[in-house]
C-alpha cells in the first residue's frame, strides 16, 4: 500500500482556499495601508474591510454594521458572553449554558461565576442533544443570556437551536440568545433573524481563510460592552489597528464556502457516510452519535475498543493520515472529554476515540485509503495491547 498524505483534521483547523492566500498576500504587499490613516492607501484598506464585512452579511441575511470582525472564535465567544453579561447586570445575573460547550465557552462562564455570575449548565442525551425540558425549567427572571453551540466540534451533534430560541422568546423575551456556530458556518445555511439567533460566533481557518480571524454577529438590538480598549475602531466596540489581510482572506472564505453550497455539503455528506460505513464494519469499533443527514457534514467520531486513541493518531500519522483525538482545540490537553462523558459513552472508550474531520480539499479516495489503513493497524495494535 503506498503512503498518502490524508488530512482529515479539518476540524481543528483548514487548508486556506488558493483565492485567500492570494488576497492576504495582496493586503500584505501592495494594499498594506492602515484603515485608519486619511490617505488613498488608508482608503483602499478600508474598502476591503468593508466588501469582507457586506460579504459575511450577505451569507447570513443580515446588516452589515451587525458584523464584528474579531481574531476568531475564541475571542467571539468572549465578547459575546463577557460583553452581554456586563452590559446586562442591572437586569439580571444568570447565565445558561450546556455541558458540551467549547473550552472558549465554558471557561468564560467560570470568569463570570468569579465575577459573582450564576450559570446553569444544562445536560445532554446520548445524541449529545440539549434537554429542551432542562432549558425551560433553568430559564428564571434573572436570565439575561443562553449560549449553546450549533455544531459540537467533537462529535458533529447539531442542537436544536430553533426550538432553543423559541423557549427562551417565550419564557424570557429579554434574555439574549449566544449561538457559538464555529463548527456550523460554511457547513449550514444560517439565518439568524429567523431562527432568534442574536449573537453568532464563527471563526476563518474552520472555513480555508486565514487563522487569526473570525467574527461576532450581534443583533443592532443587543446591549454589549467592548472587551478591548483602544483608538475606538470598529465604532469603539473592539479597538486595535483592523486586520485588513485577515478580514479580507475571511471574507472571500465565506464568499467561497457559500457558492454551490448544496453542492459542496453533498460532497462532505457523501465522504463523512463513507466513512462510517466502513467503521462500523469493523470489530470494536462505536461511531459516536447519530450519523447521516441528522447531525454535521464534516465530523465523524469513533471509539476503537482496545487501543488507546494517542497510539492510534500516531500510528495513523506514521501512514500520513492526520487526525485528532477529541478536540484539537486546546493545548495538549490530556483530559478526558467532557462531551463523550456528557453524552454517556462508556468509560472503556473514552481514551479511545478518534475524530475524522473533513474539508473542501477531501476526496472518497482518501475514505478508502485511511480505512484500509484502520483494518490493518487496529488488530495489530490491539494485539501489541495485550500481550
Amino acid at each position: 500500500m503506498e503512503k498518502r498524505e490524508v488530512y482529515f483534521d479539518n476540524s481543528a483547523t483548514t487548508r486556506t482556499f488558493d483565492e485567500v492566500r492570494d488576497i492576504v498576500a495582496e493586503t500584505m504587499t501592495v494594499d498594506y495601508g492602515n484603515t485608519s490613516s486619511r490617505h488613498m492607501k488608508g482608503v483602499e484598506a478600508e474598502n476591503y474591510i468593508k466588501t469582507a464585512r457586506e460579504e459575511i452579511a450577505k451569507t447570513l441575511k443580515v446588516k452589515d454594521k451587525e458584523i464584528l470582525f474579531t481574531s476568531g472564535g475564541t475571542e467571539s465567544n468572549n465578547l459575546a458572553l463577557i460583553g452581554t453579561a456586563l452590559a446586562n447586570k442591572r437586569a439580571g445575573n444568570h447565565i445558561i449554558t450546556s455541558c458540551v460547550e467549547h473550552a472558549s465557552i465554558y471557561n468564560t462562564t467560570a470568569f463570570l461565576e468569579e465575577l459573582g455570575f450564576r450559570v446553569t449548565y444544562l445536560p445532554v442525551d446520548h445524541n449529545g442533544h440539549v434537554f429542551l425540558d432542562a432549558l425551560r425549567e433553568a430559564i428564571c427572571d434573572d436570565t439575561i443570556l443562553v449560549s449553546v453551540m450549533y455544531v459540537n466540534n467533537e462529535i458533529g451533534a447539531v442542537e436544536p437551536i430553533e426550538e432553543i430560541a423559541k423557549i427562551i422568546k417565550e419564557k424570557k423575551p429579554s434574555a439574549y440568545f449566544h449561538v457559538d456556530a464555529i463548527q456550523a458556518y460554511g457547513k449550514y445555511v444560517i439565518r439568524p433573524k429567523k431562527q432568534g439567533i442574536d449573537l453568532l460566533s464563527a471563526s476563518g481557518h474552520k472555513i480555508h481563510g486565514p487563522k487569526g480571524t473570525g467574527f461576532l454577529y450581534i443583533d443592532e438590538k443587543v446591549k454589549i460592552k467592548p472587551i478591548i480598549y483602544g483608538g475606538g475602531q470598529q465604532k469603539g466596540m473592539r479597538s486595535g489597528t483592523e486586520n485588513v489581510p485577515g478580514c479580507a482572506g475571511l471574507g472571500l472564505a465565506a464568499k467561497m464556502v457559500y457558492t454551490d453550497h448544496d453542492a459542496k455539503i453533498d460532497k462532505l455528506y457523501a465522504i463523512k457516510d463513507r466513512m462510517v460505513k466502513g467503521l462500523q464494519a469493523m470489530d470494536g469499533v462505536t461511531v459516536h452519535g447519530l450519523t447521516g443527514r441528522d447531525s454535521a457534514p464534516q465530523i465523524v467520531a469513533a471509539g476503537f475498543e482496545g487501543v488507546r486513541a494517542e497510539v492510534l493518531l500516531h500510528a495513523l500519522e506514521d501512514k500520513g493520515i492526520y487526525v485528532s483525538s477529541g478536540s484539537a482545540c486546546s493545548s495538549n490537553h490530556p483530559g478526558v472529554s467532557g462531551t463523550l462523558k456528557g453524552i454517556g459513552v462508556k468509560d472503556s472508550l473514552l481514551d479511545s476515540t478518534l475524530r475524522f474531520s473533513f474539508g473542501a480539499f477531501n476526496t472518497e479516495e482518501e475514505v478508502d485509503y485511511c480505512l484500509e489503513v484502520l483494518n490493518e493497524l487496529v488488530p495489530m495494535l490491539r494485539r501489541y495491547r495485550r500481550a
